[in-house]
């Protein structure tokens, strides 16, 4: 086999052929500027507009990035003959509302992660979209990652073998001020960050049977929710899969780490997560990767282009306009992502009472 084949792992985001389908967006906080926004440009992507309730900000962004458009409100968003995709970039409480007013316009729409702050408002979000008729997303974009979407083709292609363990590793320090609301939350690390990791990880193992969990403050953090995490996840046979997160780490960027580890009976991928080094810039994705299958004693190390932030953002949005232009369901669909969900509310109960959650049990 040539050495070209083997690294070749096809792991950037896939575009439509149609890049006019236009866009606007909900919300102008930190996230649609600093990788939304970025991504769609390089993307190039029609962007038709923003709106955001502060309207002052919404037009800051409108004249920084350029924009045809400042709507003032909702409905005049929805009521431009131009937009056909909506991208919701806003806290999950607001949500199910929006999602609403959306589709039934005859939009399709992409939706922030997480879905809902309840399974319930989930499934209403995942019902309205069912009888509007329209393609309906979630912002999962860590699959989009080059380092998870590399280990995606990898794993695809039989390296690694029957799959044995997923771990992924993080240890950073997380101003969770940058973020105001987020400190007002009850639950707060596993919403709205390791909520990637879970979809991640069931991307690539599959869905597991149960969830083990516990969950942790630091001592005197101003934020309420916790923000360190230990998440065991129990799949079929003996695979094993682990999330160990924590944001608390104030030793200095040169101890700061975000890696992940995939293993088989005939490979293993090991790998950074670079956006969370020397966050916000952060760096690119690594990867390395050996297989009995291919060199036994060679670990192959491909060089990735991209990072989590903001590159991936085109594979989310990517995927719902391919699906948009072929008429099909999207990958990271509303449907699908129920199950990351059930993943994430079978976490807190688990933190909650203490014991194993079978996903089963999150109706």
């Amino acid at each position: 086999m040539q050495l070209e084949s083997i690294i070749d792992l096809d792991y950037k985001p896939k575009l439509p052929k149609d890049k006019s389908i236009g866009i606007a967006i909900v919300g102008a906080g930190e996230i649609v500027q600093s990788s939304h926004l970025p991504a769609y440009k390089m993307a190039d992507f029609n962007v038709i507009g923003i709106y955001d309730i502060d309207t002052k900000k919404a037009q800051q962004v409108t004249e920084s990035y350029q924009l045809k458009n400042c709507f003032q409100s909702l409905e005049e968003l929805l009521e431009h003959p131009d937009v056909l995709v909506v991208d919701i970039a806003v806290p999950a409480k607001f949500q199910p509302e929006i999602v609403k007013k959306v589709v039934r316009k005859g939009k399709h729409v992409l939706c922030q992660k997480p879905l809902a702050e309840t399974m319930e408002e989930a499934h209403e979000i995942y019902s309205a979209v069912l009888e509007a008729g329209v393609k309906g997303a979630v912002n999962q974009q860590m699959r989009w990652a080059p380092g998870i979407r590399a280990s995606h083709a990898i794993i695809n292609r039989g390296w690694l073998g029957e799959l044995v363990q997923a771990s992924i590793q993080v240890n950073v320090f997380t101003d969770w001020e940058s973020w105001r609301w987020l400190t007002e939350i009850d639950k707060l690390e596993v919403m709205y960050h390791s909520i990637h990791y879970l979809d991640s990880i069931r991307f690539l193992f599959g869905t597991p049977e149960y969830i083990y969990a516990d969950g942790a403050k630091f001592p005197n953090q101003k934020a309420k929710g916790e923000t360190r995490t230990l998440i065991h996840m129990k799949f079929p046979g003996d695979t094993r899969g682990l999330i160990h997160d924590n944001h608390n780490n104030w030793a200095g960027e040169d101890d700061w780490y975000a890696t992940f580890r995939f293993e088989g009976t005939e490979g293993v991928i090991k790998g950074t997560n670079g956006a969370l080094y020397n966050y916000p810039i952060g760096r690119e994705d690594t990867i390395t990767f050996k297989s009995k299958k291919l060199e036994p004693n060679y670990w192959f190390t491909p060089k990735l282009e991209g990072k989590w932030f903001p590159h991936a953002f085109m594979g989310t949005m990517g995927e719902l306009l391919r699906a948009i232009e072929e008429d099909r369901k999207p990958e990271n669909s509303i449907e699908d992502n129920l199950i990351t969900l059930r993943m994430l509310f079978a976490t807190y109960q688990s933190m909650k009472e203490k014991r194993p959650v079978w996903l089963e049990e999150i109706k």
